[in-house]
Formats: structure tokens, C-alpha cells, sequence
């Protein structure tokens, strides 16, 4: 009883310093927007509002563009007492206008073919710099039976410890839904699965035998960081991009193209985008996309660019897949380490979500 009266007691103290900040124009409509994405009670919102004495005049049109947001009949009702009782208050100030937008120019050619040479010399090297390490890779696999990629539900969710050594990856099933297995192979645990996230994929679209086609796309933003973008395009004579399907036991090499955005400061690459095409007609696998993600980690106090997370899309028939993983506890490799799968790690799963490929 205690519990729940305080409870009570920190809620009535947070709605009262709320009622003291919201004395705009601008302030009220924050509140009521925050208040239909949250799908608050309508009678709670409208008795809160009841509480509230603006300093400026709420007009008509600010309240129509709320009850265009599908505000409820009882907020709504609020709202037109507190645009009655403003009537003859000072019209808001207007807005302060957004500082300009400031637009990077492409670079011109020259400068184009310089970034691009020393992105794929980084590339390149990439495999050849990365260190002997493991790590955990965490997968939840998701399906949608309907295709119309509104109704995706988990399938499971794979714990795998990552062994990169000698610049091979070798992948050992530890859990599935947090229930530990063996004898578990990475490439036998059916549906899609995915490897080559650790350099053959950047070393196949980068590699000169590949004769990549690259064209310059654009300047972009990347957790922070400035990022030089260009487009590409790998026909399917000359790719390497295989995809297998398990149950006809059928394997192909599809061309694909894509995105590959390039920290600006370093020219090392972070993201890589694939579409994949000229997959057959006959073949069961469709519609393959793929996003990687990559971010500088540490192993041993240095740092290295390493995968973050991935998502792949596909689909079979009119069954939608959408696997998303991630990368986790990089540390080096050597004869004691490993990765400890005691417990689960992570909150059960949350509700069934909405995915759109």
C-alpha cells in the first residue's frame, strides 16, 4: 500500500510540474501530438487540459490540425474551451526559422576516382588486417507466411560463438532460443542464413578481377559521421554472390548492386548495402537484400572496423524472411578463449512485429 502511494504521490507531482511548463501555443500541441502517438486515454488527456492556462491565443486552424491527427472527442472538446478562453490573447510568436541546410557539392571527377582508389585499397586489405579474434553473433529470424511483410513473427533466435582465424570464419552453434545444442552446423539450421560478413563480401565488390562498376552517389550522414557514398554494380558473369537453397539442394550466383558508404576522414568502408538480380525465375529464393552495418571495436586495446549488424530480406514463394543480426563481445582469439552461454542474455521477446522488406 506504501508502494502504490507513492507511486500516486510521484505521478500527481510529475502532471503538476507538466501543467506549469505548458503555457504556449507550441508547448500544447507538443503535448497533445506526444499524447495521440502514445495512445493516451482520452478523457486523461482531456482533463489535463482543463488544468492548463495559456499565455497565447490558440486559434482555430492549430486546433483543426489536431483533430486532423485524430485527437479524441473529449480532447478535442478541451481544446475548443481553451481556444474560447484565448481569444483575446496575443497571437503566438512565429517560429524561428531553421538555420539553411547546408548541401555538400560532389566532389568533381578527379576527386571522386582519388576517394574511390584509396577506399578500395582499404578494402582490399581489410581481411589481411583484421585480427585472429571470436565473438558472440546473435540472430532472430523472422517470418511472414501472408507476403505482405505487415506480419512478420519470430521463428527463433540463434547464439552462435564467431571464430575468425588465419582470415577463415568458422561459425559454432551454441543456442537455439536459449536452449543449448550441438552438433549444430551454421549452414544446416534451415531457412536463410548468412556468412562472408567479415571481408569476402567487401573483397568480392572491391576485387579487380570483379571489375565493379562505380559511380558516385552521394555525401551521407552514418552514426555521426560523415560519409562518402557511391553506387555499384557487379553483373552476374563476373560475380561471386552465391545463394543456396537447402530443400531442392539447388545453388546459385546471382548478379547484384548496391551501396558502399566510406567514412570520410578515413576512406574505410561502414556500410554495404546488396540487391541481388538475374536471380532465375525458377529458383526458389527471391528478392535477396541485404544491409551491413560496420563500427570501429576494440580487441586487445586496438581498434578495428568490424561488423556491427546485418538485416537480409528474401523470399520464397509468397513467405517473406527477415533475419537481423548482431555482433557482440569481440575479443581475441586464443587457446582460453570463449564465450560463456550460461544464461540467457537478453529480455524475453517482445510482441510480434511489423517489417516491411
Amino acid at each position: 500500500m506504501m508502494r502504490r502511494l507513492c507511486a500516486l504521490v510521484v505521478i500527481a507531482a510529475a502532471v503538476a510540474f507538466a501543467q506549469s511548463q505548458i503555457t504556449t501555443v507550441s508547448q500544447l500541441v507538443g503535448f497533445v501530438k506526444s499524447s495521440i502517438q502514445a495512445k493516451e486515454d482520452d478523457r486523461k488527456v482531456a482533463d489535463f487540459l482543463h488544468k492548463i492556462k495559456l499565455s497565447e491565443k490558440l486559434d482555430d486552424r492549430t486546433v483543426e490540425e489536431l483533430q486532423a491527427l485524430r485527437a479524441g472527442p473529449k480532447t478535442m472538446a478541451a481544446l475548443r474551451e481553451l481556444s474560447a478562453a484565448s481569444a483575446n490573447l496575443p497571437a503566438p510568436a512565429p517560429a524561428t526559422p531553421k538555420p539553411p541546410r547546408v548541401v555538400m557539392q560532389a566532389p568533381d571527377s578527379v576527386e571522386q576516382k582519388r576517394i574511390l582508389a584509396e577506399i578500395t585499397e582499404n578494402a582490399l586489405n581489410y581481411s589481411r588486417n583484421l585480427p585472429n579474434f571470436i565473438c558472440l553473433q546473435v540472430t532472430k529470424r523472422h517470418l511472414d507466411p501472408t507476403g505482405t511483410g505487415d506480419n512478420f513473427r519470430l521463428m527463433d533466435s540463434i547464439k552462435e560463438q564467431l571464430s575468425y582465424f588465419e582470415h577463415k570464419e568458422t561459425y559454432k552453434v551454441m543456442m537455439v532460443n536459449d536452449q543449448m545444442v550441438s552438433n549444430k552446423e551454421h549452414t544446416k539450421l534451415g531457412g536463410a542464413v548468412s556468412s562472408g560478413e567479415f571481408g569476402s563480401l567487401m573483397y568480392g565488390i572491391f576485387a579487380p578481377e570483379t571489375a565493379t562498376e562505380f559511380t558516385w552517389d552521394k555525401w551521407a550522414t552514418l552514426g555521426g559521421r560523415r560519409m562518402a557514398v557511391f553506387a555499384y554494380h557487379v553483373p552476374q558473369p563476373r560475380s561471386g554472390y552465391t545463394i543456396e537453397h537447402e530443400g531442392s539442394q539447388r545453388k546459385i550466383i546471382a548478379g547484384y548492386h548496391g551501396l558502399v558508404y566510406a567514412d570520410r576522414n578515413t576512406n574505410m568502408v561502414m556500410r554495404i548495402t546488396v540487391e541481388c538480380e538475374e536471380i532465375p525465375a525458377d529458383f526458389p529464393i527471391q528478392d535477396v537484400k541485404l544491409d551491413l552495418i560496420y563500427d570501429v571495436t576494440k580487441i586487445a586495446d586496438q581498434e578495428f572496423v568490424l561488423p556491427l549488424r546485418y538485416e537480409i530480406h528474401s523470399r520464397d514463394g509468397k513467405y517473406l524472411a527477415w533475419n537481423e543480426a548482431d555482433f557482440r563481445l569481440y575479443r581475441k582469439f586464443g587457446a582460453e578463449a570463449s564465450i560463456t552461454f550460461d544464461t540467457p542474455d537478453e529480455p524475453p521477446e517482445k510482441p510480434p512485429v511489423k517489417k516491411k522488406p
